[in-house]
């Protein structure tokens, strides 16, 4: 029975197996549901042939893994490189066959029209199209299966940033594809203090003469970095003749973009020969087993498909193709296939042939899938985002040999590396072979034998002709240009990492009077590209720089004050460095100071004794002595000797400062305070050189206008400060710092400087977006550190003891009480301190004199009596006796009948009367 049972197990489970089987025969036969998707490529060309054996492989790999309720049925047309054919072709596939999809066209140009019919009829198109001009974000049934040309924009820059290059020149194909890059372009290379310099065109219908005459305009051009954004088969003949023009020779930079750069294995060896040293961006796919796997078996079909094309490589656009179909496959799955396709349109009379076709019925569903996918496939990491693939890392190309070679990669997360997703600290990248075989990197811009020299402007008529001083001869008209200025930008020059050629071109009005006295005419000069540069002593400033780039000031600059330097012969002149209230504070603390010590030292010296004239003369000859350290009497008393120390400090810090302070008046003319605006509220008049800059800052002082006088000369300088302002002449003069500088240094010893408002500097101008700008520059840094900057200026300026001496000296004022207000606190809380605890003391001793039934009147003699009599008891308890004995001799000696009764201390004492006995 257990072997029938089993028996009857068996044949159930064949029977299913069986059905099973045939199930899926059947849906192997048809029963599936057909997903028919249009395909347009150009299939003459070997991408278009690259892209039809990936879509082909892909519905194959696809549908020969699982079981799926429809499969795709690809309808290829072929566009024939033809904008008209691809939208016919479109229209075919959608009227004729129904098409839930349509994969292409591959170009830009064709799918700009083909995407318009699509949006019509609701049917998604996924298209390689990788011009930014073509938006997903306006057509909502477009899907971009490629990188978008916008996303290589920062990666170009960056390489252009890394090498210092300021300036290219972008050349691209006369294309939506073409044109689509130039503002994500220019946008990042301004970000990164690069510009596009020039842009040039170049059409798919030009000829070869035609471009060579493009190519040799370009040669003319100082700037030596190339962009070059065009599909392959016009870059082939591009750099053929650029190679003919001589422009792939040391010196030059081309950088090309991704789409020429991922199809370098299609193009013909000459192209590659000619474009040695170029380099490039291409997006990065990472290697894996499956890729290998793939490769290998799409080789093998493609090369049978094509006998004819035994070279071609599979390339990323591929790739894309097959992850694009496996994408589209998916969300045909999920979104089903129905019947009829299409909702046609009711009659409403001649319609034409894209009104005939009507909407498609799975289109709105399908789009949302296909637009936001996330899927591993053979390209790395396939992510379609609002209908556009994501971008992740790009590999740098150099074509080196016989095609492309990798030298590191690019990723906005980490820079430039040599690992695709390493964060590589240094930015490095591996060697690159630059045009001419050479791997010293070009400088990106130098001046052509063809170039015309730097057209530098310069102003005939300055303020002041030691910074620069301009002649013309009238017989050669020759430009002869001196001064600080120009040995300074003669210098730079030579110092450029390149030679530069150049000619001095005086700045005149049309009616040939010089304007050169107004330096914001002579700037603008720049913006309407009259000049290349501008050299003069212009002071940089934030309106300026908008109009032209500066380099760093190579002089610092701002409106110095120059005043006379006069002998004060003023009798009183030693009184005037301090204020009368500080001389009385002095004179009070010296007689305080004096007093605190006499009342220490009077009880315990006998320096500090004697007749009341006498010590009324000691508390004035020792306080006063101390001024000049001169005092001989010996302080006993600890609490004397803390009082003295202070008092000698503070004494110290008055003597010096009292002499600093003479000092200066001795030597400065005494025009105090030294602000503009407060020397006119003191009546005296400003003189100053005619200067925008220099009235700019007298105007912000708000002073009175009517005290300002105007000079042209340091000659006049000298004759308006020596008469003054009584005398009809002036009191300060305010110029620029370099023009003092001179100044100061013509008269040395006989004016100085009082005060300086500092502004940014003097610097050389040039046209905005000038790469002689950054250059320059760092050429001033070298003429700095190489000590030609010095040297110049002591040629100009003088020996740095004149005008420094001068330069620096600033007009004294009278010290005052605040301050040295804590050294009084500070040696009146000591002198009190000291005196307070001598009080305590003395009162101590004598409480029985305060305890006493005594009138205060008696009271008050018999503490002073006490004070003058007493001693302390440290310096006298051994002598007491020996003074009262000689005390009592005297007194008897003079009159017997005197008795003198003190206690036994040798204290004088109420219980104890005096007892005088007459005979």
């Amino acid at each position: 029975m257990v072997m029938h049972s089993n028996m009857q197990i068996l044949k159930l489970w064949l029977v299913h197996v069986l059905l099973l089987e045939m199930f899926d025969l059947s849906r192997s036969k048809g029963l599936m549901r057909k997903a028919d998707v249009g395909v347009i490529l150009d299939l003459q060309t070997s991408v278009g042939k690259i892209y039809k054996s990936c879509i082909s492989m892909a519905i194959e790999d696809f549908y020969s893994k699982n079981s799926y309720n429809t499969m795709i049925v690809p309808h290829f047309r072929d566009s024939r490189t033809d904008v008209v054919a691809a939208a016919s072709a479109a229209i075919d596939l959608l009227k004729n066959t129904q098409v839930m999809a349509i994969f292409g066209p591959q170009r830009s140009t064709q799918a700009d029209f083909v995407i318009d019919i699509c949006d019509k009829v609701k049917v998604p198109i996924i298209s390689p199209a990788t011009s930014p001009a073509v938006s997903p974000q306006e057509s909502p049934y477009f899907v971009r299966s490629a990188w978008s040309s916008a996303s290589q924009a920062e990666a170009i820059s960056a390489i252009v940033n890394k090498f210092n290059w300021r300036e290219i020149v972008l050349i691209y194909e006369d294309s939506n594809f073409g044109s689509g890059l130039v503002p994500f372009l220019t946008k990042n290379l301004l970000e990164s203090n690069a510009l596009v310099s020039n842009i040039t065109v170049i059409s798919p219908s030009t000829g070869n003469d035609r471009m060579l005459e493009q190519l040799y305009e370009l040669k003319k051009m100082q700037t030596r970095v190339f962009v070059v954004h065009m599909l392959p088969s016009l870059a082939s003949l591009f750099f053929k003749k650029a190679k003919e023009a001589g422009m792939m020779k040391e010196g030059y930079v081309w950088i090309v973009s991704d789409v020429l750069t991922s199809l370098l294995d299609s193009v013909d060896p000459e192209t590659i020969e000619a474009m040695q040293g170029v380099v490039g961006v291409k997006a990065y796919i990472p290697r894996s087993n499956e890729l290998n796997n793939f490769i290998r078996r799409w080789k093998k079909r493609f090369h049978k498909e094509n006998p004819e094309m035994e070279t071609t490589e599979l390339n990323v656009f591929g790739l894309w193709a097959y992850d694009s179909i496996i994408a589209l496959a998916q969300a045909v799955e999920r979104a089903g296939a129905t019947s009829p396709n299409f909702k046609k349109v009711a009659n409403r009379g001649n319609l034409t042939d894209l009104e005939a076709i009507g909407t498609s019925n799975t289109g709105p569903s399908l789009v949302r899938f296909i637009r936001n996918f996330t899927s591993k496939g053979l390209s790395g990491d396939f992510i379609i985002s609002n209908g556009e693939l994501q971008p992740s890392a790009f590999e740098i190309m150099n074509v080196i040999g016989r095609g492309g070679n990798r030298v590191g990669f690019w990723t906005q997360k980490y820079g430039f590396s040599m690992k695709p997703k390493g964060n590589d600290p240094n930015q490095n990248l591996g060697a690159i072979v630059w045009p001419g075989q050479t791997s010293k990197v070009p400088k990106g811009w130098e001046v052509s034998a063809n170039a015309n020299k730097l057209r530098v402007g310069v102003p005939i008529r300055t303020r002041t002709s030691e910074l620069i001083n301009v002649e013309i001869d009238n017989k050669t008209n020759h430009v002869n240009a001196t001064g600080f200025c120009i040995d300074v930008f003669e210098e730079v020059m030579s110092s450029m990492p390149y030679p530069v050629q150049f000619d001095y071109i005086p700045f005149d009005n049309s009616d040939g009077i010089s304007t050169g006295y107004h330096y914001d005419d002579l700037i603008h000069q720049l913006s309407l590209k009259k000049y290349d540069a501008v050299v003069a002593d212009v002071t940089m400033s934030a309106t300026r720089s908008q109009e032209v780039d500066f380099t760093i000031p190579y002089i610092d600059s701002g409106v110095s004050t120059v005043v006379l330097i006069e002998d004060n012969k003023n009798a009183w002149i030693f009184m005037k460095p301090l204020t009368v209230g500080l001389w009385l504070t002095i004179g009070a603390f010296f007689l305080f100071t004096g007093f605190v010590v006499w009342a220490l030292e009077h009880r315990v010296n006998e320096e500090f004794r004697g007749p009341p004239l006498q010590q009324f003369g000691m508390i004035f000859w020792f306080s006063f002595s101390t001024l000049v350290y001169a005092h001989k009497e010996k302080v006993k008393s600890n609490l004397s000797r803390f009082v003295v120390i202070v008092w000698l400090f503070v004494v110290l810090v008055l003597t010096s400062s009292y002499t600093a302070s003479l000092a200066s008046m001795l030597t400065v003319q005494q025009l105090d305070p030294t602000d503009i605006r407060d020397l006119t509220k003191k009546g005296e008049y400003v003189g100053y050189k005619e200067s925008h800059f220099v009235r700019e800052y007298l105007d912000s002082t708000k002073s009175d206008k009517s005290k300002f006088r105007i000079y042209s000369s340091f000659e006049e300088y000298d004759e308006a400060l020596s008469k003054g302002s009584g005398k009809g002449g002036v009191g300060a003069i305010a110029d620029n710092v370099p023009s003092i500088r001179l100044f100061v240094s013509q008269y040395c010893h006989k004016y100085t400087v009082i005060g300086t408002y500092r502004k940014s500097g003097f610097g050389f101008a040039f046209q905005k977006g000038s790469p002689l700008a950054p250059d320059a520059s760092r050429a001033i840094m070298k003429v700095r550190e190489n000590g030609k900057m010095e040297e110049i200026s002591r040629k100009w300026f003088g020996e740095e003891g004149c005008s420094s001496r001068n330069g620096t000296a600033v007009a004294s004022k009278s010290l005052n009480l605040d301050h040295f207000k804590g050294l009084f606190v500070i040696s009146g809380i000591s002198s009190l301190s000291a005196l307070a605890i001598s009080l305590f003391t003395f009162f101590y001793k004598n409480r029985h004199v305060l305890a006493s039934h005594v009138s205060f009147k008696r009271k008050l003699s018999d503490l002073a009596g006490a004070f003058d009599c007493e001693r302390d008891e440290k310096s006298s308890s051994s002598s007491s006796k020996e003074t009262r004995t000689v005390f009592e001799e005297i007194v008897a000696a003079e009159n017997p009948a005197i008795t003198i009764l003190c206690d036994e201390e040798g204290m004088f004492s109420p219980s104890i009367e005096l007892v005088v006995t007459r005979a």
